[in-house]
């Protein structure tokens, strides 16, 4: 069996994890860039417009993939369609929220919209054309099957490989201290930030760390560091600083308007911390409530205050779960878990 897997190289880390695991459950994989290989309309750079798919055709015939796996809907899913080649589309997020969002906000503007627009027909080529759309979580799923109900679906979470997370000294915090690791991309994700506002004004003995960037940081920054003991510490190299980072918080925390598989949810509790996080997509599927965290629900800000205060005050609880998170995350979202997982949806779709 060989396996092409094109992703994005902001996923390039954890695809190669992906590649190598698979590699030793006996499938041969090939890992790139999609847009090195074939970009094309409507990449961000013109250059990439007037790619040819003559990379592509030289990839597959040196290769010569069974199926092609891809982690978002580009034109190097296209071609593998164009050529004939079972498609496997990795659905990280939901997509048609996010590309409503960005309507609304980031591409509001007529050019702009014209860039979405064409990525919404390239999206639905690929989604059409696949073999198989491989949701990251069940919630995620069922938004697959609104949209195109007779397509093949079947969930792949995100994997991770648990010796990356373990302790590691080097980042000095005031503590207790709460730990916040989100991007600011989405405006719907980003502005749940907002409602742990009243949990920093009402604990000025806590420091709530904020580890994360994007265009939206200028709507929540300038709000959260009136506060004292409100950091932000933008981005931090990963897996290392982020490692680091997790080592030293006290509790983990997302508040988070709208998520499918965040994978800082699953480091956190490889990292034995006790997390709290907002109840909404697919973030329940990724942690057991009362268990390894707590999850509250959007908007509730008294919900952020009363569990903050629970962990905080009792070092029992926040061991008990940060064990029993480690335990969850390794028993189900491990790369050999997932691997195997793939493996067999991969075999049942090329019969």
């Amino acid at each position: 069996m060989r396996l092409l897997i094109g992703g994005s190289p902001s996923k390039f880390f954890h695809l190669k994890e992906f590649s190598e695991q698979l590699k030793k459950n006996g499938v041969d994989c090939k890992l790139v860039i999609d847009t090195e290989i074939y970009a094309g309309f409507p990449s961000k750079k013109m250059s990439d417009w007037f790619y040819t798919s003559r990379n592509f055709k030289k990839i597959i015939t040196e290769f010569e993939p069974n199926a092609i796996f891809v982690d978002r809907q580009t034109n190097f899913g296209l071609a593998a369609i164009k050529a004939n080649i079972p498609l496997f589309v990795h659905l990280r997020g939901n997509y048609w929220a996010e590309s409503k969002m960005a309507k609304e906000t980031l591409y509001k503007y007529p050019p702009k919209r014209q860039i979405i627009w064409f990525k919404e027909k390239i999206a639905d080529k690929c989604f059409k054309g696949a073999k198989t759309i491989l949701p990251i979580c069940k919630y995620l799923e069922n938004v697959v099957k609104n949209h195109y109900p007779e397509k093949p679906t079947e969930v792949l979470y995100q994997g991770i490989n648990p010796s990356n997370w373990y302790y590691e000294k080097g980042l000095e915090l005031n503590h207790p201290c709460v730990g916040l690791l989100q991007s600011a991309i989405i405006w719907d994700k980003t502005r749940e930030m907002l409602t742990i506002t009243k949990a920093i004004e009402s604990m000025p003995n806590v420091t709530f760390y904020w580890v994360g960037n994007g265009p939206y940081k200028e709507k929540i920054i300038p709000i959260l560091e009136k506060y004292s003991n409100f950091k932000w510490l933008g981005s931090l190299q990963y897996p290392t600083e982020v490692r680091k980072f997790l080592s030293e918080i006290d509790v983990y925390a997302l508040a988070s308007g709208i998520d499918m598989s965040p994978l800082t949810l699953q480091e956190a509790q490889l990292m034995k911390k006790p997390v709290i996080a907002t109840n909404v997509g697919g973030i329940p599927e990724l942690m057991e409530n009362d268990e390894t965290g707590f999850l509250v629900e959007k908007g509730d800000y008294k919900g952020w205050i009363d569990k903050i205060s629970i962990l905080l005050n009792d070092q029992d609880l926040c061991k008990s779960m940060g064990s029993a998170g480690r335990h969850f995350i390794e028993k189900k979202f491990s790369w050999d878990v997932i691997a195997r997982k793939f493996i067999d949806v991969l075999n049942s779709g090329l019969k």
